[in-house]
């Protein structure tokens, strides 16, 4: 109570929780005596509540501690090696067999367990696992080096599972599997040769066949189709299920069909082929499936439930798949196999799919015979993919070398041009503007030739974190003030050989378009680190090999690349920016630069969360080079010079321009179109020519042919070769030929003049 001469107040209500669950209800002084009982009765029905969970919760580990010693007490006695694991792989419980079978009591984990019996044996269990996961149990028949055995796994509960291994080598006391099989099979070898043929296919026969060519009237056999059987009471057409072997065998299986339920198996016997390793559906012609059997539900990952409808496992036909099924028991259309899709979301699973009618008129279905043909159609678009980039590599390469022509007689005359005129004439201006965007236009061709791996690299062996320091400045203008640029270097970092000068070109395209998917700011981290690849790395259709590399990442916060956008990128001309905002060249040309140094470029991306470019570029033992001074300091400009010019171009332009740009320096220049006419004029041994410039790639004879038979007769001759490809293109041939430099279309006139008076002084 409240003491006399003070307002009467509430005072807060202190709880304390113990680990028991209940509650101290503390010292409380209330005026009211009401609202006292009902505090003190909340904390006791808050002790009461606390109480029940906790016994609930004990009973509930009771019970799964007595249903996990009741399936231990079950497998400790099984004659098959029993695991108890979570969901990690650690092993909780092995059975005697278990024991017996594995030795090392030390394994802790599955996956070290079953690496003496066969190879990658972490794929295989978390395939099963996820099966399991989803379909409450799954199995597999492996081949390993002491024989066949199956793999089996049963979830327990969310986080244990069962894993059971059965030897089937010799089961049935020695006696073949198939032998109890009541469908007929035979195994046949690579050539054809039948190696075993079970009691149901020999009773079907009246014999053993030698050969495929004694079972079956028309060869090769086609999985899902309709073959003639040579029975012993005639040909009977059956359907056929293949499945491919070790060592190049085949299992041939005679699945159920009305021509074959005489003395074999009936139409209806669809028990007989639960366990056959072929994945079967049986469907109504309305769409509805009616049975399926065991390896088809594993394949289509679908527990398949009643109602369960055939266009809600497969999809990728372009019409009605109740149309395709109605023409395949009306005997309309051509029966020949689909390739379809799996409809999941876990994973894109591709089919072949072959439909036979089977029933009769009063209960007309079809047999569906699956076949996975992932992994084919897999290889199908990496090589769809591989052909498309490389006839548009081909392309660029194509256009950008008559661009090079092109542009090196526009700037080439835009410079005689500007020689006739001062800044303070009133074209010069114009004639500034034209020589600008001429180089822009260069800039783009280059552009072009990197992405299809034809521009000149300059590789060097350097550092990668210096380049990057060197290039942080640039950047930090690039992504502006709201967008925040880190570094993170591995101080270990390995060196590398690529042109520094294109990789800073990649870095600052990755960069660039960065910035450009974060409008509203972000951050961008820039990341190095060493990596070695003990095994090869498949991904994106393409297997990087094993070794040691440098990764170079670019993160971003931006809005992420859509899924179905990410195999374009890379792509020249494609862009998601507005028009005149990018060319579409950024990633192409990253793409090229780094595949033509021998290197990989990957993209992560998620949706409202960012992207990460991934760069792997081999790593290189070579100590990092350092540039000469000197080689760096730009050689002056020759005003003049002296020496006869032959110059070999089959473009006129470019022909009029070299011809007036070295007359212009005082060189006495000779010109011939092609290289029979060069080889003509050589012809008089009273000609004297101190220096060759020719193009390389010209009608007729090529550059370096022509050169290599004028150099017998005049050895001491100087030779600039010039294209508008890449010099390694006939680098070779080059290096083969003394005294010989490379100079890139377009070159300017100070460029050309430089060079062809370095090579004669």
């Amino acid at each position: 109570m409240a003491p006399h001469g003070r307002s009467r107040r509430s005072l807060p209500l202190a709880v304390v929780a113990i680990p028991g669950g209940g509650a101290i209800l503390g010292s409380f002084f209330l005026a009211d005596q009401t609202l006292k009982l009902s505090a003190l009765a909340f904390g006791t029905a808050l002790v009461v509540f606390a109480l029940v969970a906790a016994l609930y919760k004990i009973a509930q580990v009771r019970k799964q501690n007595f249903a996990t010693q009741a399936l231990i007490s079950l497998v400790d006695n099984d004659a098959s090696p029993c695991f108890l694991a979570d969901y990690e792989g650690r092993i909780e419980f092995r059975n005697e067999a278990a024991s017996d079978r594995f030795r090392d009591r030390g394994v802790e984990s599955l996956g070290r367990a079953f690496t003496e019996l066969f190879a990658n044996p972490g794929a295989v269990l978390y395939r099963l696992q996820s099966k399991a996961q989803a379909l409450g149990s799954a199995r597999e028949d492996i081949v390993t080096r002491k024989g066949h055995v199956r793999l089996s796994v049963n979830a327990v509960d969310d986080v244990t599972y069962l894993w059971r291994l059965e030897d089937l080598s010799d089961r049935g006391g020695g006696a073949r599997a198939a032998d109890a099989l009541s469908l007929p099979m035979l195994t046949a070898g690579p050539t054809g040769t039948v190696l075993y043929m079970n009691e149901a296919f020999r009773r079907l026969l009246g014999g053993r066949a030698k050969n495929l060519s004694g079972v079956f009237a028309e060869l090769p056999i086609v999985s899902g189709q309709v073959h003639k059987v040579l029975c012993e009471s005639g040909e009977v057409d059956s359907l056929v299920a293949e499945v491919p072997s070790h060592g190049g065998r085949r299992e041939i299986y005679l699945l159920p069909g009305d021509s074959l339920a005489e003395g074999t198996v009936t139409a209806t016997d669809w028990d007989a082929i639960e366990e056959l390793p072929v994945p079967l559906l049986k469907v109504a012609v309305t769409g509805e499936i009616l049975a399926s059997n065991h390896e088809a539900r594993t394949l289509l990952d679908h527990k398949i439930e009643q109602g369960t409808r055939i266009s809600d496992l497969l999809k990728g036909l372009g019409r009605p798949l109740a149309d395709w099924l109605a023409e395949t028991v009306e005997g309309k259309g051509v029966s020949t196999p689909q390739f379809l899709e799996s409809v999941s979301e876990a994973k894109e699973t591709f089919l072949q799919v072959s439909l036979n009618p089977a029933g009769d008129a009063a209960t007309p279905h079809v047999i569906a015979v699956l076949n996975d043909v992932t992994e084919f159609r897999n290889l199908q678009r990496q090589f769809v993919q591989s052909q498309k980039m490389q006839a548009i590599g081909q392309l660029a390469g194509g256009v950008a070398h008559d661009f090079n022509n092109l542009l090196t007689a526009i700037s080439g005359h835009c410079d005689l041009l500007l020689l006739r005129h001062d800044q303070g004439d009133g074209d010069y201006a114009d004639l500034v503007q034209i020589h600008q965007n001429a180089n822009r236009a260069a800039a783009l061709v280059g552009q072009l030739l990197a992405y299809s791996r034809k521009q000149n690299l300059q590789p060097e062996v350097l550092d990668l974190r210096n380049t990057l320091s060197d290039s942080t400045h640039l950047l930090n203008r690039l992504v502006g003030e709201r967008v925040t640029l880190t570094l993170d270097h591995d101080p270990g970092l390995s060196p590398i050989r690529a042109d520094k000068r294109q990789l800073e070109q990649v870095l600052m395209n990755l960069v660039v378009n960065a910035r450009d998917a974060m409008p509203d700011g972000g951050s961008i981290r820039i990341e190095t680190e060493n990596t070695v690849l003990s095994e090869g790395l498949m991904r994106d259709r393409v297997t990087v090999p094993p070794g040691s590399y440098v990764v170079l990442r670019v993160h971003d916060t931006g809005t992420g690349i859509p899924e179905d956008k990410r195999g374009k990128i890379f792509e020249p001309f494609w862009t998601s920016k507005k028009t005149g905002e990018g060319t579409g060249l950024g990633l192409s040309t990253a793409y090229g630069i780094i595949k033509q140094t021998g290197g990989y470029i990957f993209v992560d991306s998620t949706i409202g969360v960012g992207t990460t470019f991934s760069i792997l570029i081999p790593s290189h033992d070579a100590p990092i080079e350092i540039s000469d001074v000197k080689e760096v300091i730009d050689p002056v400009v020759p005003v003049s010079g002296d020496g006869v010019v032959l110059l070999v171009e089959d473009e006129a332009p470019v022909r009029a321009f070299a011809s007036r740009a070295l007359r212009l320096r005082g060189f006495t220049v000779l010109e011939a179109d092609c290289a029979e006419a060069a080889l003509a004029m050589l012809a008089d041994p009273d000609l004297e020519v101190d220096l060759f410039l020719t193009d390389v790639i010209m009608p007729g004879k090529d550059g370096p042919t022509w050169v290599r038979e004028a150099l017998q007769t005049r050895p001491e001759t100087k030779v600039v070769f010039v294209s508008g490809y890449a010099e390694e293109a006939f680098g070779e041939d080059q290096k083969s030929i003394p005294n010989s430099v490379f100079l890139p279309k377009p070159f300017s006139l100070n460029e050309l003049t430089k060079t062809v008076h370095s090579q004669l002084h």
